[in-house]
């Protein structure tokens, strides 16, 4: 027997719809924005690179431009300071304010380079090591843990030293410091995917080599080096910072950080804004990228999602 017409209707009106999985964007959105400070670090990110971009004419003055009438003018806002020079001069006369706009230039791009090649480099070799396993593995993981012995600053020093003090050459010793971290991520990720069954699958459909790397399991492991490659850029800048500092960096006059740092200590007691605000630029922009790591580790983990 056949229900009535009426009730077949109301059933299907009573059946509930199943709602479209929201977009990954937008679920990761979610996740992020629960917490306020990975979204601050995000937006003073974007307002830094945003300044370095726009370094040329955002600047006040040339970077390098010496002032003999202002040498050592306090802030703006301090007494015997001028509106000309916002934050004051250094001790021969060039504008703070257009070397730190102009720093952070230096910083945010050699930081982006740092990361980019540590990355690239560390994912290659974590991919090698993770699929051939055997001596190979044993090789690369062994030089791995002897560079992660050694302090990283130490190490970063005694490269420059043998490749001469530069910003190019500070910065490949940082990239050789942090691609320790990336090759053990990268190992530790594709040793996990491949024991999963969608990688069986796909050798077993005849997937080559190349294809199981770069199509298969690449993509699975990238959100712990996405995180890992954020925190890196922070260690990038404050590593770039203290080899400028101890004048094995960017070499005078290119506005950097850590030289700025280097400079001022000589007139640190009568003149505490030739430190205060390089300093305070390198605490922001560490600040900033922690804030944003932590924010992507809780949004891009599963276990961290609440």
């Amino acid at each position: 027997m056949t229900p009535p017409q009426d009730t077949i209707a109301a059933t299907e009106t009573a059946a509930p719809t199943a709602e479209a999985p929201p977009h990954p964007i937008v679920e990761f959105w979610r996740y992020f924005s629960v917490n306020r400070g990975p979204v601050i670090g995000l937006i003073v990110i974007i307002l830094l690179a945003l300044v370095a971009i726009g370094a040329d004419v955002l600047a006040p003055h040339s970077p390098n431009e010496q002032y003999r009438d202002a040498f050592l003018a306090p802030p703006a806002w301090v007494e015997g300071g001028s509106v000309r020079f916002l934050l004051g001069t250094d001790d021969v006369g060039r504008d703070i304010l257009s070397r730190i706009i102009h720093g952070a230039r230096v910083s945010m791009s050699i930081g982006f380079l740092v990361v980019t090649l540590a990355l690239a480099s560390g994912i290659a070799l974590g991919l090698i090591a993770g699929f051939s396993r055997g001596a190979v593995d044993i090789g690369i993981m062994r030089a791995m843990d002897v560079m992660l012995a050694l302090p990283s600053l130490l190490l970063a020093i005694v490269i420059v030293a043998i490749l001469g003090p530069s910003l190019i050459n500070a910065a490949m010793a940082v990239v050789i410091v942090q691609l320790p971290h990336f090759v053990r991520l990268t190992r530790a990720a594709v040793i996990t995917e491949t024991a999963k069954d969608y990688v069986t699958a796909s050798r077993v459909s005849g997937a080559g080599l190349f294809r199981l790397m770069l199509i298969t399991v690449l993509p699975n492991c990238m959100a712990p080096l996405i995180v890992q490659a954020t925190l890196g850029f922070s260690t990038a800048v404050l590593d770039l910072a203290a080899l400028g500092f101890l004048g094995m960096g960017a070499q005078p006059p290119t506005p950097e950080w850590g030289s700025m740092l280097a400079n001022a200590l000589q007139s640190i007691q009568r003149a505490w804004w030739v430190v205060t605000f390089p300093g305070l630029a390198i605490l922001i922009t560490v600040l900033a990228f922690n804030l944003l790591g932590d924010g992507l580790r809780d949004a891009l983990d599963p276990k961290l999602k609440r």
